[in-house]
């Protein structure tokens, strides 16, 4: 298994910009200097005004706190690896451009809390997945060549739901699922002609965690010759109005016994329900905060660094920070930036 940080800061950073020029223009500057000067050498303020003259702006995104987790398995378009979101950041496509995938190489997406900087890239995965008619082979042999508004709107027998091996999975924590549903409910409610158009027309969706007969359901994904067994973890992120906004982090258990933890947004450095977790992970992908203003939502770096016992501060990758958090040497296991990745079991 191998997880990539693909989006690493704050839900409300923007980025920066940085002045720049391409290497076509630096090539061509410098060839139009060298010719300039070889009876007088050309002036630092010749060569600045020059420079001037072509820098353009570049912006700088800071991405969301998403990661990539690619199992060495079959995909549902048919080639390894099997890719999975976890949540899909406030846009996953400049993520995904970063590290040039696009939602067609995407299989699924775990959706921990209906937050906007975790559900922003639902819509962009759902409707260009669903109008991709090349997605799955399965859904090519669906389509036959024929648009897919129109197979909905004219095959009565496939209202609302296109099979589920034409479109991505989406695991969620029942809790989750209808939240999910108001929340981009009116982004995908998009098809012209097309009646009962919901989330199950653009994801084939698996309802983890507790069910109603009591049952607690997992996902088990094939890594090469081992398994992971993905399973919802349940941990408080906020309470606004009295109500409770639970965060549905995710525990990878391998066949091996190895466990990675991502707990994804979680209000305290170790909630109690978590503890037990915290010990038995063998990696732990922490939440933590660096503003100079703690919302109370995230756990601060402070209290990473002076509350958190040693025994755990050594299994983590810190991200989701604004500024690069400085800690003491040793402290943490990592401090993530975007595109870093890792393979597991190690």
């Amino acid at each position: 298994m191998k997880v990539t940080a693909i989006g690493v800061h704050s839900a409300f950073g923007t980025g920066a910009y940085e002045e720049v020029i391409t290497a076509k223009q630096a090539y061509e500057l410098a060839l139009k200097i060298s010719k300039s000067s070889e009876l007088q050498p050309a002036s630092e303020e010749v060569v600045a005004a020059e420079i001037n003259k072509l820098t353009q702006r570049l912006y700088l995104p800071k991405w969301q706190s998403n990661f990539l987790i690619e199992f060495d398995m079959p995909s549902k378009r048919g080639k390894r690896p099997y890719r999975l979101l976890l949540d899909a950041g406030g846009d996953v496509r400049h993520a995904l451009k970063g590290i040039g995938l696009t939602s067609s190489d995407m299989d699924g997406v775990y959706i921990s809390h209906p937050h906007n900087d975790h559900i922003g890239g639902i819509e962009y995965l759902a409707l260009t997945t669903f109008f991709n008619p090349f997605y799955t082979s399965p859904k090519q042999e669906w389509l036959k060549n024929q648009f897919i508004a129109d197979k909905l709107f004219l095959e009565y027998e496939w209202w609302p739901i296109p099979p589920g091996n034409t479109k991505p999975d989406l695991f969620v924590h029942r809790k989750v699922l209808n939240p999910l549903k108001r929340a981009v409910g009116p982004g995908l409610d998009t098809l012209q002609g097309v009646p009962n158009v919901s989330l199950e027309t653009y994801f084939d969706i698996h309802v983890l965690g507790k069910q109603e007969n009591g049952q607690t359901k997992s996902h088990i994904f094939q890594d090469g010759d081992g398994q992971w067994t993905l399973t919802p973890i349940f941990a408080m992120h906020v309470i606004s109005s009295s109500e409770e906004m639970p965060s549905y982090g995710i525990s990878l258990q391998h066949s091996s016994g190895y466990n990675v933890l991502m707990p994804t947004d979680i209000q305290s450095i170790m909630p109690p329900q978590l503890e037990s977790h915290y010990r038995r992970a063998n990696r732990i992908y922490m939440d933590c905060e660096t503003s100079h203003f703690p919302s109370g939502v995230h756990p601060h770096i402070t209290d990473l660094i002076k509350n958190m016992d040693k025994e755990t501060q050594r299994k983590c990758f810190l991200y989701h920070y604004d500024s690069y958090p400085e800690v003491p040497d040793d402290m943490f296991y990592g401090i993530l930036k975007t595109g870093d990745s890792h393979t597991y079991p190690e």
